[in-house]
């Protein structure tokens, strides 16, 4: 045997077994409840999301608010934004703002900075679908409104907010993908092509804005969201009999994983796609009955 070879895997053994005995009782040694409260909490950080009037943005601005962040929503839609904005625990501000239109998007992240003194985090979650079709019959207006919302709209807020304040302050960005921007599905392939360039925005930004800045992304998969309405409507019973975990998503199943980005639990982690789709990727569920 090879004699370095042989060293380590001696070395290995050794490591194991000291590890085995240190941690021989889990409940005395290892209590990963105080770790889990501790790094989920969001006290002392600001944090702007995009698209929070209804849905996975409205739930995720309930977690942040919830665990401590100080809350800068926006939506399309004054009243029901400022309907969620007063009904969030922590304090929290809205500004009604297209994310797609630039002007908007700057005046909001200037709102921000001047209610609550900075920005720490970014969620990108607005997303628009005014199309569902083969991608062949598209139209320019339908097509071009997609992109400027879904695709340029990530990279423009990330850079307002970078420009404002992670350029010195640091932060982190977490954009919402989509299943579909790593699978292929019909009637919403112009909404998925959206999504394959959230998930190369964020790969790209994580590079570029490394070390100051963490870019990570949420791909989630069906959420019984509005947007998502007319697929799941009619046939939620049977997408959920063929879904691993046997039930589509609900917007808040989705909030924890961009809560978990967000926090200091995942301060090793940057250019990451994380996957919550109750098993959809994996196909139809099979298996022993």
């Amino acid at each position: 045997m090879n004699t370095t070879l042989a060293h380590s895997q001696l070395h290995l053994l050794s490591y194991n077994k000291q590890f085995n005995k240190q941690y021989s009782n889990p409940q005395e040694d290892l209590d990963m409840g105080d770790l889990d409260t501790m790094e989920l909490s969001l006290e002392g950080k600001i944090a702007l999301i995009t698209g929070a009037s209804r849905g996975i943005g409205k739930a995720t601005a309930e977690r942040f608010s919830s665990s401590g962040a100080k809350v800068m929503i926006t939506s399309r839609k004054a009243e029901a934004i400022e309907a969620v904005a007063k009904s969030l625990p922590g304090e929290a501000h809205w500004f009604q703002a297209n994310a797609g239109d630039e002007q908007q998007a700057k005046d909001c992240v200037a709102a921000c900075m001047d209610r609550f003194g900075g920005l720490d985090i970014l969620v990108n979650n607005a997303a628009t679908n005014p199309y569902m079709g083969p991608m062949l019959e598209i139209d320019k207006s339908r097509a071009d409104k997609t992109y400027q919302v879904n695709q340029w709209g990530p990279l423009l807020w990330t850079k307002l907010a970078w420009e404002a304040a992670m350029k010195t302050r640091g932060g982190v960005v977490v954009n919402l993908s989509s299943v579909g921007g790593i699978s292929v599905e019909p009637g919403i392939g112009w909404y998925n092509v959206s999504k394959a360039a959230v998930i190369h925005i964020t790969k790209q930004l994580a590079v570029e804005m490394a070390p100051k800045v963490r870019v990570n992304a949420v791909a989630p998969g069906l959420v019984k969201t509005y947007m998502a309405k007319a697929i799941w409507e009619n046939a939620e019973d049977y997408i959920s009999s063929i879904l691993a975990l046997g039930r589509i998503g609900e917007p808040d199943d989705i909030a924890k994983a961009v809560l978990f980005l967000a926090s200091d639990a995942s301060s090793w982690m940057t250019g990451h796609i994380m996957v919550v789709d109750g098993g959809a990727l994996l196909g139809m569920r099979g298996g022993v009955s």
